[in-house]
């Protein structure tokens, strides 16, 4: 394995233990890796609320809303925005199909339902007439969509936009974003910014949008706990997400070589 240099990572099935907690281990793994030069960023279909379970002082780095979004500090590195324009059709079908949908940018959710009756702590949001909605979206997102309404979105989507389905707890979710919206472009244009190439990033995930991020680097790391599609595409499986199963893998095969 080629010298590593950074180290992307999704949050939730991954970096995340079940109950939304980095663990004490984990953390100590990311700030010796940080010690040692190694930029650590994660990458992850979250938006606002990633802050509140992955804390910046952590990371150098921030992927959101599965690649429309990458930060570094407060500067904006790489955006990719679904233009309202584009979304506006898609919307208000789904709206008269009754279809639940949101359109969510800066944080802000702009939707057709209470999106606090799925999530308890995303009370930001606003119920909008998708017809005047002129304000672009990191992300549109459809909560345990029936299998139905995801044929029924798939059809309607425009060739700029693409859709993935993951899911946690709560179910299934099914997420729309920019064709150029995906976690490995993000990635790529932080390592272009640390001047990083792809074979010296090692990435860990779970789901189905984690797959390009994880074959755009030098090493993908599948969970334990992750899906067999990802680890099909992985070069490395490690432990379980409840179980630190980045922070024994990294202190295994990277922070151990960095000693001797």
């Amino acid at each position: 394995m080629k010298s590593i240099k950074m180290i992307a990572t999704d949050l939730d099935g991954t970096l995340l233990r079940n109950d939304k907690t980095l663990s004490q281990h984990t953390k100590n793994v990311l700030q010796k890796c940080r010690q040692m030069g190694i930029k650590i960023a994660y990458a992850t279909g979250r938006g606002g609320s990633a802050e509140r379970v992955a804390p910046s002082e952590f990371f150098d780095g921030k992927i959101t809303m599965n690649g429309a979004v990458a930060e570094v500090g407060n500067e904006i590195i790489y955006n990719r925005l679904i233009p309202y324009k584009t979304a506006r059709p898609l919307l208000t079908a789904c709206d008269a199909q009754g279809i639940k949908i949101t359109s969510e940018i800066s944080g802000m959710h702009y939707s057709n339902f209470a999106t606090s009756d799925f999530w308890a702590q995303i009370t930001n949001f606003e119920i909008v007439d998708f017809a005047k909605h002129e304000l672009d979206a990191e992300k549109i997102y459809s909560p345990n969509p029936s299998q139905e309404h995801v044929l029924f979105i798939e059809r309607l989507l425009p060739n700029e936009l693409y859709s993935v389905i993951t899911s946690d707890p709560t179910g299934n979710l099914l997420q729309i974003m920019h064709r150029e919206a995906t976690k490995a472009k993000a990635v790529a244009a932080l390592a272009q910014l640390w001047g990083i190439d792809a074979k010296e990033i090692v990435a860990f995930g779970d789901e189905l949008n984690d797959l390009d991020m994880l074959e755009y680097v030098g090493t993908g790391v599948a969970m334990g706990n992750a899906l067999d599609e990802v680890k099909a595409v992985a070069n490395a499986v490690c432990g379980h997400n409840d179980e630190d199963g980045i922070a024994i893998w990294i202190e295994e095969n990277i922070l151990r070589r960095l000693s001797q």
